[in-house]
Parts: structure tokens; sequence; C-alpha cells
């Protein structure tokens, strides 16, 4: 669709062309900085004197004022913002009254000069050279602020909050409160890795186009090769192939990347997401569950500086030991149902119908429990919780209990009423799992969704021998929600996947 410029942005091309008349580079090729704004302002505040060194400083410009022999203005870059201070007597008289003549809010600029401390003790450039780095064509949104209890609140200028996911870089350019979230991402991925670095585990990569898709319930998108005439799939999971190396003699790996899942979207999910993934040998799910919460917690003393978070107005407490409970008595205790005494689908199925449930016709005896799960215990689990003990037609990858031949070896651990992550006692028996990804073969339709492909391959590698292991997988998108105190996973995203315009 071609450009139609409004008011504004026609007269920012005027503003261009004017530039360009005076012989003005407005993108020039070149460009000074010896300082960023935040290092400007400390190279003042070092040298204990009302002047500072000479600075070179960038950045967008986002307030200009100009008062006859003198003009006042900011530049924002990475680092923050700093005072432009414009005097006649160093920049020429004809320079100040071209500012509004050829410069706009939201123009990238250059200011040379000595940092001073004006008047009113503003640190600021003493401006000597002023010169256009990129013009802006479009103004960029207005955001408003006021202050609520001392607080300064922001209010977004986007009147349709969609309109900021699809707009993301002007989102950005305007609110600092979201760059903020997206470097709290930042550091808690770093606050993961070194975790996991210290742990002794190794960082790998494995392949997101796979020929089989399989370590995971979802449905994946589908591609095609060319050249190779061969259907792949986005992974849905890390899983199979972080094992296959613990076949191959690596005690300990983890991944941090994406999953894709061709699913529905809300709040909590998005079609690609960022997956933590880590297998280690020799240990269970109970050590894993000690790992997970000594990680969480460790997160959060790096990225919070404590333990204790605020989200969406519960005070949570990251801190071990964390609650662990089994999903039979969590189930019992908000339902009133003891699932076990209703060992089939059709019997689960009624029980569920006396309480005022409606559950699917087609759903397994697992899938019925896992839905009690979701709508009943979720949203109650605030403080973090393990929830252990699943059952087995819903977990093809984990062990059996000993003695519980319907239960196998995982949890879920739940805080804020999300689920944020996934575990098992994997099984390292080939032939048990053969015989596991038969049964999901015949307890789904094979078109279905959730159906869990035969990974030859994978069953191959396992007969070289995989030693007793414990596995784990957690959002970090989710995580990330978390420590931003934001409700919405888009909001975590930089680039959320949207409906088209087209479909609204």
């Amino acid at each position: 669709m071609a450009w139609e410029p409004t008011d504004l942005e026609q007269q920012r091309l005027q503003k261009l062309d004017r530039l360009r008349s005076a012989g003005i580079d407005p993108f020039p090729h070149r460009v000074e900085r010896t300082h960023t704004a935040a290092e400007a302002v400390s190279a003042l505040a070092e040298t204990g004197q009302d002047k500072g060194p000479a600075v070179v400083v960038c950045g967008r410009l986002r307030s200009l004022r100009t008062m006859g022999k003198i003009a006042f203005g900011h530049i924002e870059d990475g680092s923050g913002r700093v005072q432009l201070f414009f005097r006649a007597n160093e920049i020429g008289s004809p320079t100040i009254k071209s500012l509004e003549q050829h410069f706009d809010l939201g123009d990238f600029v250059q200011a040379g000069g000595e940092m001073i401390y004006t008047r009113t003790g503003e640190p600021s450039v003493l401006v000597q050279s002023f010169k256009i780095l990129a013009k802006s064509l479009s103004p960029l949104p207005i955001v408003k602020e006021h202050e609520v209890d001392g607080q300064l609140v922001r209010h977004s200028a986007f009147s349709d909050v969609e309109e900021r996911y699809r707009q993301r870089y002007a989102d950005l350019a305007s609110n600092p409160d979201v760059r903020d979230v997206f470097r709290t991402r930042a550091r808690v991925i770093s606050a993961l890795r070194r975790f996991m670095d210290n742990e002794g585990f190794l960082e790998v990569e494995t392949p997101i186009l796979q020929p089989i898709y399989g370590g995971a319930a979802a449905q994946p998108f589908t591609t095609r090769h060319n050249q190779l005439r061969q259907d792949l799939y986005l992974r849905i999971s890390f899983e199979l192939y972080l094992k296959r190396l613990l076949v191959g003699m690596y005690d300990r790996v983890y991944e941090i990347g994406r999953d894709f899942r061709n699913e529905g979207v809300s709040f909590k999910h998005n079609p690609e997401f960022t997956q933590l993934e880590f297998y280690a040998a020799y240990i269970d799910y109970h050590e894993v569950m000690n790992l997970t919460e000594q990680m969480v917690a460790s997160v959060a003393e790096q990225v919070a500086g404590q333990s204790i978070i605020q989200y969406q107005g519960h005070t949570i407490n990251l801190a071990p030991p964390w609650k662990r409970v089994s999903l039979r008595q969590s189930i019992l205790e908000r339902t009133g149902i003891d699932y076990v005494e209703c060992p089939t689908p059709e019997s689960l199925a009624a029980a569920m119908r006396e309480t005022g449930h409606q559950p699917s016709p087609k759903s397994s005896w697992g899938k019925l429990v896992d839905s009690l799960l979701g709508t009943h215990v979720e949203p109650h689990l605030i403080q973090p919780t393990f929830i252990v003990d699943y059952p087995r037609d819903i977990s093809p990858l984990a062990k059996t209990k000993p003695g519980d031949p319907t239960h196998v070896e995982r949890f879920e651990f739940f805080i804020a009423g999300m689920e944020m992550g996934n575990a098992f006692t994997e099984i390292n028996d080939p032939l048990d799992q053969e015989q596991r990804f038969q049964e999901m073969g015949r307890l789904y339709d094979p078109d279905a969704e959730d159906a869990h492909p035969m990974d030859d391959d994978y069953l191959r590698a396992m007969r070289y021998g995989m030693p007793p292991c414990g596995g784990f997988g957690t959002g970090v998108d989710r995580l990330v929600m978390l420590f931003t105190n934001r409700r919405s996973i888009r909001e975590v995203l930089l680039f959320p996947h949207l409906r088209s315009r087209e479909q609204q």
C-alpha cells in the first residue's frame, strides 16, 4: 500500500526539502560521538566543577523550545537523556532561529559542546555544533504522563492496544517502560544461562527443522524442503534431540531457543515462544524439582535483587523450598472428585457431570484429569507449587511410578496461577518407550493435534543405552511475565503474532 502522508508528515517533508536546499544532508554517512548521554552527565559530575569536558552526544530530539537568543532541548539515547542548551554567543542567532524551521521532535541529531550546569542545576551540553543525523518523517506517538501517589504513570498514545504490537518500533521509541521490559527479559535469559552453566550443563543447539516432531503433545507447523522433496516440521520441543546427546555421553545439556506450535493464542500462548529445556544423567524428578526451585530463586535474586516479587497484586515468595502436592490430592481438595476411584473415562466423566462439569466426550481418562487440574486447581496456585504424579496416558516420555501402573513420575510447577514448566523422570528403556509410543497411537486419532508420532531414530539411539535421567522444560516468556509484572505474553514478546487486519 502506497504511503499517503498526513498533514503533519507533509510539513516534515517540507522541512526535509529545506534541509536539502540548504545543502544539508538529512541522512549523513558519518557520525561523531564521544559520550553517551549518561556518560556526559557522569563526566560533568566527576569534575566537581560547574563546567566539564567537551562532549559530542547523539540521540533522538525529545523536546525543543526557543526563547529569542537561547533555546533548550533534550536528546535521548539508549542510556538516558541529557539537556541541550543553545546560546547565540556559542552557536549564532541564525542557527537558533533555524532550529524550529529544520528540526522536529523524533529527529536523530548530534550535538557537541562543553558540559555545564544551568542556573536550575541541570547538567547540559552548551551546544557549539549541531546537526541532523536522520530526519523523522512520521511523528512518534505522544505518551501522556501524570503522577499518582507520587509515582509517574504513563499512558500509551495508541488507542488500540494491538497497534502497539504491530508498531513495536514506535512503542519502544515512545515508552521507556516498554524498553525496560525487554531489558529485563535479556537479564532473565542471561540469569538462566548463568545458572545452568554454573551447574555444569553444556549449552547446545538442536534442529529447528525436524523430519519427525516430538517431545510434547502439540500440533506442529509443516514446511517443505524443495530440493530434498521432503516435508519437515518446525520443532515443538527440544526433548528428543537433547536426550540423544545423553546417549552420546554428555551428562548435562540444555538449550534456550524457539519452539513452534500451531495452536490457539491466548494471554499466555503464542505460536512461537522461547523455551529452556535441560536433561541430566543420574538424577530423577525429585532432584529436578530441587534444581528448578534453585534456578528460579537464583534468577529472582539476579533480576529483582530478592526472592520476593510482586505480580498482579500478589506478593510471591520464590525462595526454596516450594510446596509439593500430588495431582490426586490437589484435585480432590478443589473438586471433591477422587479420580483414582473412577478408573475409566466413562466413570470419571460421569463423576464430573455429577459435580456440574461438561467433559469432552472424546477425552481420554488422563485428559479428563488434566482438564480438572487446569480448570479448578491451576488458578489457585499463586505461590510456587509442584504438582506431582500424572496419569500415564498423557505422559508418553515419563517413567511409570513403581507400584502404580496408572501414574508416572512427572511434575508441573505453577506460579501466579500459571503453569510454568513440566518435567519427568525420563524413560530410558527403549522397549518400554516403543510400547508407550504404540499406546499413544491407539489412544489417540493419528490425525489428532496432540498425537505423538513414532520416532524410530530416537528409539535406535535409546537402544545404544541411555543413562537414568531427569528432564525439564519451562516457557521463558512466562518467567519474563512474572519478573516484569505483565499479564499478557504479548507484552514480553517484541513482535507477537497477531491476526491480519483483514481478519478483524
